[in-house]
């Protein structure tokens, strides 16, 4: 067994402990951004492992892979980055009693 496969197969399941961590995470809350923080570490350890399966199978179409994962994690994180925000407006006019434009 090479140093190389020994680091790969310790790299699976430390992904696989991340993913499970976030996992509960997202499963337990409390608040929406913690959800959102662990949905965005959730497709990290995804990321990871789609590099870590490009390595031990030499294949790069991996990567290709993770990179559209990246952007599509990116754009959802920003996408309930700004639900957060709105969501957080409209308590704030609400408490204050404004009306809506």
């Amino acid at each position: 067994m090479s140093f190389l496969t020994i680091c790969v197969t310790i790299g699976f399941v430390l992904v696989f402990i991340a993913v499970v961590m976030a996992l509960l995470r997202l499963a337990l809350g409390p608040t929406l951004p913690d959800r959102v923080v662990a949905l965005d570490m959730m497709t990290v350890a995804i990321v990871s492992f789609c590099g870590l399966m490009a390595t031990q199978a030499e294949d790069p179409a991996f990567l290709d892979v993770a990179l559209a994962l990246a952007l599509v994690g990116f754009l959802a994180t920003v996408a309930l980055a700004r639900y957060a925000e709105r969501m957080l407006e409209r308590r704030m006019r609400d408490q204050s009693g404004e009306e809506r434009p």
